[in-house]
């Protein structure tokens, strides 16, 4: 009987700690200033807390009254200016985009300057949008340069009030979101077309098909997931937008409320410390935006999975 001492077993090192140690401070974080005041703000939505002169009332519990004295207001109006004012931003900015992301990656027109024109457009994105509401502020008043131009070319005998029309304050509002964020979007879908294979344009291209074609049938299957990132995170800063209009407008949504987003009705119940109307609208805000990223996101990306299942079963008959 052999009784030498058995051969020892080597411990293997396990360093999947050191992968959640990495990941903790963000979780951290997160649940610190972003998850716990969520729950708040949840959870005082349904009291009635609000500051009268200098005595605080409530919070005294008052279940949904808060959402249905919500409802009672101007907030589907509120809605309507900023899914508008957003839409009317954000399709030539994604028109834009896409047509110079297809330029600035045709190998076949090689454009020259391509660096200098990324940095240009990208500039107006690093511009402080209060300082970019100003400067439209001064360039579309009455007796700003804008009206001057037009006077002396004679296209108009008066100057055109832009800020008290409701078309031209809307239409200031998104040609400011627009040109501060079509240079990101660029920069973002060039990416995207940067990794499709150029082989396949190279096989379309000796099979006869176009440009356009091209584009149509490639580029724009193959980049599906980042546009439903782009119109995802778009729609999020869109149903966020305040700083744009409460400064063009010195905080007023002027004409007739018609650049009040629901940003800027939020910020006039925290500002009249009305804590339980503004957890109600926060909540309202985030379910809406969630419920709309959800249709966003599977509108988008259903035609995708349709055709993947498709040519799946395509193969196996």
């Amino acid at each position: 009987m052999h009784t030498g001492n058995a051969p020892k077993v080597k411990k293997r090192n396990s360093y999947a700690k050191w992968g959640y140690i990495f990941i903790a401070p963000f979780f951290i974080i997160f649940a610190v200033f972003q998850l716990v005041p969520l729950a708040s703000t949840i959870y005082y939505s349904f009291f009635q807390y609000y500051r009268q002169g200098l005595r605080i009332i409530g919070p005294n519990f008052i279940g949904f009254e808060n959402f249905s004295s919500l409802f009672q207001t101007d907030l589907p109006k509120y809605l309507g200016n900023t899914l508008l004012m957003w839409v009317i931003g954000f399709v030539p900015q994604i028109v834009v985009s896409l047509l110079l992301a297809s330029w600035f990656t045709n190998q076949r027109l090689n454009l020259r300057g391509q660096s200098f024109f990324k940095t240009v457009i990208y500039m107006p994105n690093l511009i402080m949008a209060a300082a970019f509401a100003m400067l439209f502020f001064t360039l579309f008043s009455d007796n700003g340069p804008v009206n001057a131009t037009l006077q002396s070319m004679g296209l108009i005998s008066q100057p055109f009030q832009f800020l008290s029309n409701v078309a031209g304050a809307r239409g200031l509002v998104a040609l400011m979101n627009f040109l501060m964020w079509f240079g990101n979007t660029t920069i973002v879908l060039m990416a995207a077309i940067m990794g499709v294979d150029p082989g396949l344009y190279e096989a379309a291209e000796i099979d006869g098909a176009s440009s356009p074609q091209m584009f149509w049938r490639i580029t724009i299957p193959l980049i599906r997931p980042i546009l439903v990132y782009t119109f995802i995170t778009s729609l999020i800063g869109g149903l966020q937008m305040f700083d744009v209009p409460q400064i063009l407008t010195n905080g007023k949504g002027e004409p007739d409320r018609c650049t009040t987003t629901m940003i800027m009705y939020l910020n006039n119940h925290m500002y009249s410390k009305n804590y339980g109307m503004a957890g109600a609208l926060s909540t309202v805000l985030f379910i809406l935006c969630a419920v709309l990223c959800l249709l966003i996101y599977f509108s988008l990306t259903n035609d995708n999975d349709s055709a993947k299942k498709a040519r799946k079963g395509g193969t196996r008959k």
